[in-house]
């Protein structure tokens, strides 16, 4: 910090702040010298004031660390599993230190501990980084001034395996023994699954009024039993309807009775959203034995997104064609499908709707399907 003269009359005071030099200009040198006790002044405070912050343990942090950013941020299930990594992993280790004893030679140490301990790699990585979230909190919120967790390597990633999508003529079989149980409801919603690309949580927040002619409007999802006002990236987006898929709704409504247009499509008792009980019911009751009768034991419902992508891709569709289906980033959906745009890379071209009527062809009269388009 300095008082100068810039010329007769003018003075000038210089000072540092964090990263960058500061400079202010004053007429009187009295005021100029007033103006630098004044910084001096104001450093001198936040100085002591920085070495009486971070005494609080970090599991008092985290008390408020949880009613200030978790509960209003994040999803129950997230929460869940924050909980348990807390708990189980992170609280009994460096809870009771003081948030300014952290340091990365500390994290790093409790992170080897996780290890020799048999935790696996994946929950090594959402342990650190869940660390490193908190710690971030206490940063932004001037309780420690910098974040010691950043500077500890996360473990390597597992090796994620490649994709494997679904071809139609086993999500048609999928549909085949649902339809032959008279269960239209849970077909319609295998359908959406695999011919729309959309995330359980998306498809079952789906109210009549976001079905249009040749689109579906996907602006909430389920989460918690509750009706959530946004997505998962919390970006609207617009998916394209096959047209097999628009036949398959029409009837559904017709089934259900033509519902109104703020009628879920998939209703959970007493009309409101499905439970986390009520989805897994479905999954084990309905989708388990429709998926064994598939031959394809391994599926899930989230990963029959993976069908209407490569549907996309063997049309022929660019990346950001599918990322904005799927309401993905390009970027991830290259990393993704990758392998799918090259193994596609050469052959003819299908239209998705072709692909899947042909499928169906295959489970279904061809006089019914000629009655669809009759």
């Amino acid at each position: 910090m300095s008082v100068e003269m810039v010329k007769p009359g003018v003075w000038r005071v210089r000072w540092r702040e964090g990263n960058r030099n500061r400079s202010k200009v004053l007429g009187r040198k009295r005021d100029a010298e007033a103006f630098d006790a004044e910084v001096r002044r104001k450093r001198r405070l936040g100085e002591l004031a920085m070495q009486e912050r971070g005494k609080e343990s970090l599991a008092e942090f985290v008390q408020e660390w949880y009613a200030k950013y978790a509960v209003p941020n994040l999803e129950p299930k997230t929460i869940d599993l924050y909980e348990w990594l807390l708990n189980s992993h992170i609280l009994l280790a460096l809870g009771g230190l003081p948030l300014r004893e952290l340091d990365a030679e500390t994290i790093t140490g409790w992170r080897a501990d996780l290890a020799r301990k048999g935790l696996g790699t994946e929950s090594q990585r959402k342990a650190l980084k869940l660390l490193r979230g908190v710690l971030q909190r206490a940063v932004e919120w001037n309780r420690i001034p910098v974040n010691p967790a950043r500077l500890v390597k996360l473990p390597a990633a597992a090796s994620t395996p490649e994709v494997r999508p679904l071809p139609p003529e086993k999500v048609e079989a999928m549909r085949a023994y649902l339809l032959a149980r008279n269960q239209l409801d849970h077909a319609a919603l295998v359908s959406l699954l695999g011919y729309a690309g959309l995330r359980p949580q998306e498809a079952l927040a789906l109210s009549w009024g976001h079905v249009r002619d040749r689109t579906l409007l996907i602006e909430q999802r389920v989460a918690g039993g509750e009706i959530k006002r946004s997505t998962k990236n919390r970006q609207n987006r617009t998916v394209r309807l096959l047209a097999p898929v628009v036949q398959e709704l029409k009837e559904l409504r017709m089934w259900q009775r033509r519902p109104s247009d703020e009628a879920l499509l998939f209703a959970g008792p007493g009309g409101g959203p499905w439970s986390e009980t009520t989805l897994g019911n479905w999954k084990r009751r309905a989708f388990a034995p429709a998926k064994a009768a598939a031959g394809v034991p391994d599926a899930t419902p989230y990963t029959l997104r993976h069908s209407f992508a490569s549907l996309l891709i063997w049309e022929g569709r660019p990346i950001t064609y599918v990322a904005a289906q799927l309401g993905h980033s390009p970027a991830m959906t290259l990393r993704t499908y990758a392998h799918v745009f090259e193994e596609f890379e050469d052959v003819d071209r299908t239209s998705a709707e072709e692909a899947i009527q042909r499928a169906r062809g295959k489970f279904v009269p061809s006089e019914y399907l000629l009655e669809q388009h009759a």
